[in-house]
C-alpha cells in the first residue's frame, strides 16, 4: 500500500482531557512496543493503512467513524513522540488548521536538533507535494484542513491528512508513504477506503498520463499564445460536459495570463514539476486540464480515487462507553512491559508478539 483515504462523517465535539491524556499515554505505549518489535518504518507502514490507523482510533477509544478521530489521534500521537521519538527515531509534525503550516518549520527544527539520513529540505518538499496533490491534482470537493507528516531517523516518511466537504458534512482522509511511492502525480493512492463518491478531477490517475504530459507543455508555452486560444475557444458555442466544474466562461485570462507567466519563467520540465510550483492551485490546473481536452483532445481522468468502504468503538458511547478503569489498567501492563524491556526481561513482549501471530492465523 502506498496511500488511501478514508470518507468520515463530521462530528461536532471536542476530546475531554482526561481522554486525550490517556490516549498520548497509551498510544505512545504502542508506538514503542511497535519499534521495539518491527522498527520504526513499520509504525510508518501501518500509520498509511486507512483500516489500521481506524482501529488504532477505536482502540484509543476515539469515535468509531468520526471525522475528529484523525485530527485528535495524530495529536495525541505527536504528542507522544515529543518524549519518546528522539530514542525512537520516529517523529511528527504538523496538525490541524493553522498548526498544519508549521510542519516545515518543524521538520527543519527536528533536522537541526537530531541526526537524519536525509536531508530535512527533502522531507519538506515531500510534505508540500503530498498536500499539494490532494489538494489541486486530485480536485474531489474536500478542502484540505489537517496535515500530519511523520518522518524517522531513516529519512522515511507517511502524511496522514484530511480534508472536509461542507455541502456533504464529510471528511476524507488521505494516507501517503514513501516505503513504496514510485511517482508523485501518478497513481499515488492506493487501497481507497470510502462510501461516498462523486465527480472528481483526478490529474494523477493512470488514464490522466497524457492529460499531464499536455498541461506539462502548456505552461512551457508563451502565455500569449495559451490566451489566443482561450479566446478562439470562447468564441465557438461548445457544449460541455456536465462533469466539468469549471466552464470556459470562468475562466480569467487575466489570472490564467499570471500563472501561465510564473510557469513560463520557471519552464518546469513536467506535471510534477508545475504542481511543485508556487501559485499553480486547483483553479490552474483545472483550466490548463479544460484547455487539454478542448485543444488536444487529451482529456484527464474524472475518476474518484476513492474505491472500497470499512466500518470499525469510545467517547460517543459507541459501542460502549469508555471503561476507564480498565483503559488505566492497559496503560499501566503495556508501559510496565515496556519498562522491563529496556532491561532486558521480554517475556511479555515476547508474549504479544506471539499473541498478535495467533491472531493473524485465526483471523
Amino acid at each position: 500500500m502506498r496511500t488511501g483515504t478514508a470518507d468520515l462523517p463530521l462530528h461536532g465535539g471536542k476530546c475531554p482531557p482526561w481522554l486525550f491524556g490517556r490516549m498520548v499515554r497509551m498510544g505512545g505505549a504502542i508506538l514503542e512496543a511497535m519499534v521495539y518489535d518491527a522498527g520504526p518504518e513499520f509504525v510508518l507502514a501501518r500509520l498509511a493503512d486507512p483500516y489500521w490507523f481506524q482501529a488504532l482510533g477505536c482502540a484509543l477509544g476515539f469515535d468509531w467513524h468520526s471525522s475528529g478521530l484523525t485530527t485528535t489521534v495524530c495529536g495525541a500521537l505527536k504528542e507522544a513522540l515529543r518524549e519518546r521519538g528522539p530514542y525512537l527515531g520516529l517523529f511528527a509534525a504538523g496538525g490541524k488548521g493553522k498548526t498544519s503550516r508549521q510542519t516545515p518549520a518543524e521538520i527543519l527544527y527536528t533536522g537541526e536538533k537530531y541526526p537524519l539520513a536525509r536531508n530535512p529540505e527533502e522531507l519538506v518538499q515531500a510534505s508540500r507535494m503530498a498536500a499539494k496533490v490532494d489538494s489541486a491534482a486530485v480536485q474531489d470537493g474536500y478542502q484540505l484542513y489537517h496535515h500530519t507528516f511523520f518522518f524517522t531517523s531513516s529519512g522515511h516518511w507517511a502524511v496522514v491528512q484530511q480534508g472536509m466537504n461542507e455541502a456533504t458534512r464529510r471528511a476524507r482522509r488521505y494516507h501517503w508513504l514513501s516505503l513504496t511511492l514510485k511517482d508523485f502525480v501518478c497513481e499515488p493512492h492506493a487501497a481507497v477506503c470510502c462510501d461516498h463518491r462523486g465527480e472528481a478531477l483526478n490529474l494523477v490517475a493512470g488514464e490522466s498520463e497524457p492529460a499531464r504530459r499536455v498541461i506539462g507543455m502548456l505552461a512551457r508555452e508563451k502565455p500569449e499564445k495559451i490566451i489566443r486560444e482561450l479566446a478562439n475557444l470562447k468564441e465557438k458555442n461548445l457544449s460541455l460536459p456536465a462533469r466539468h466544474k469549471l466552464m470556459l466562461e470562468d475562466i480569467s485570462p487575466i489570472g490564467l495570463h499570471r500563472v501561465l507567466l510564473k510557469s513560463y519563467e520557471r519552464q518546469p520540465e513536467d506535471f510534477a514539476a508545475l504542481l511543485a510550483t508556487e501559485g499553480v492551485g486547483a483553479k490552474a490546473l483545472r483550466a490548463l486540464s479544460l484547455l487539454s481536452e478542448l485543444v488536444y483532445g487529451t482529456p484527464p481522468s474524472y475518476r474518484d480515487p476513492a474505491r472500497f468502504s470499512f466500518a470499525h468503538g469510545g467517547k460517543d458511547g459507541h459501542p460502549y462507553p469508555v471503561d476507564r478503569q480498565t483503559y488505566d489498567r492497559s496503560i499501566a501492563f503495556l508501559e510496565k512491559a515496556l519498562s522491563e524491556a529496556r532491561l532486558g526481561r521480554q517475556e511479555k513482549i515476547e508474549a504479544f508478539r506471539r499473541l498478535g501471530n495467533w491472531a493473524r492465523r485465526a483471523f
